[in-house]
């Protein structure tokens, strides 16, 4: 899908921009993969980066850009490197804020697992080695996913549909302590209660699927601080968590770590995704 087909999105920061300018840029560099739909909008689409040599191992992973903004097309620059090492990489879409508020993204991205669960195969790849990730906002969906019970069986999925996580510089809490300094717009007003739902730091129901979590040395301070407390949380509930600092990274060129086959990132997910 082209960029210029999506409807408008929400006006960007200068940094917000920039980071949606060289995602897209590296992304263009990498041969097209195969896109499909997971629903009617143009935003419930997937795209399909099979591997040469499939393991059996698929990456979905989506993109941040506070809820509100974003495409698909911004992660594929994640392939290659994936790819090279028998693992299916798949980035996806789901509908964004304002427009959309919780839990319509979330389900977007719940939905997209559904689907893959269903056609992995296709690719040489094993349904039940799904393993999802994301960037910020995408990363807070991946983990969502991950500690929440509840949409599994709704949606026809084993409760073990995940089988590990690799969130980037994600959002574990929401509401007081949370350290944001304003409120999503993508979980409506206050009154309509939707930070504890949307915490994945408050359903680790014990034990939690294994988690690979990163952020940057630079990244921003409050996800930082989240990061190592979920790390903390999560072992408490008798999961396997893993936590790595990229050095030097800010919160954007923490994820562009993902696409480097040399970088702090991609090597290390690799053997993790191959240990899990």
């Amino acid at each position: 899908m082209k960029i210029e087909d999506y409807a408008p999105q929400e006006p960007l920061t200068e940094q917000g921009a920039g980071y949606k300018a060289v995602t897209l840029y590296l992304s263009s560099r990498v041969p097209a993969g195969e896109e499909f739909s997971y629903g009617d909008d143009p935003c419930q689409r997937l795209i399909v980066h099979p591997a040469a040599k499939p393991n059996g191992t698929v990456l979905a992973f989506t993109f941040g850009g506070g809820w509100t903004n974003g495409y698909k097309e911004m992660m594929s620059f994640m392939a290659p490197a994936m790819n090279a090492a028998g693992v299916t990489f798949v980035t996806f879409g789901y509908r964004l804020a304002p427009q959309h508020l919780f839990p319509v993204g979330w389900m977007d991205a719940a939905r997209t697992l559904q689907w893959l669960h269903a056609n992995v195969g296709r690719w040489g790849a094993n349904p039940k080695r799904l393993f999802v990730g994301g960037h910020s906002a995408g990363a807070h969906y991946a983990a969502l996913l991950a500690t929440r019970r509840d949409w599994q069986a709704g949606l026809g999925l084993p409760a073990d549909v995940v089988r590990g996580v690799l969130p980037i510089s994600g959002i574990y809490w929401f509401g007081e302590g949370s350290g944001l300094s304003m409120r999503p717009r993508f979980l409506g007003s206050a009154e309509a209660g939707n930070d504890v739902a949307a915490s994945p730091g408050m359903h680790l129901v014990p034990p939690p699927p294994p988690m690979l979590l990163a952020h940057g040395s630079e990244d921003f301070p409050h996800l930082s601080a989240q990061a190592e407390r979920f790390e903390r949380e999560l072992a408490a509930a008798g999961g396997d968590a893993e936590r790595i600092v990229l050095p030097g990274r800010n919160h954007f060129t923490a994820c562009y770590a993902a696409g480097e086959a040399d970088g702090p990132w991609a090597a290390r997910a690799i053997a993790w995704l191959a240990a899990h």
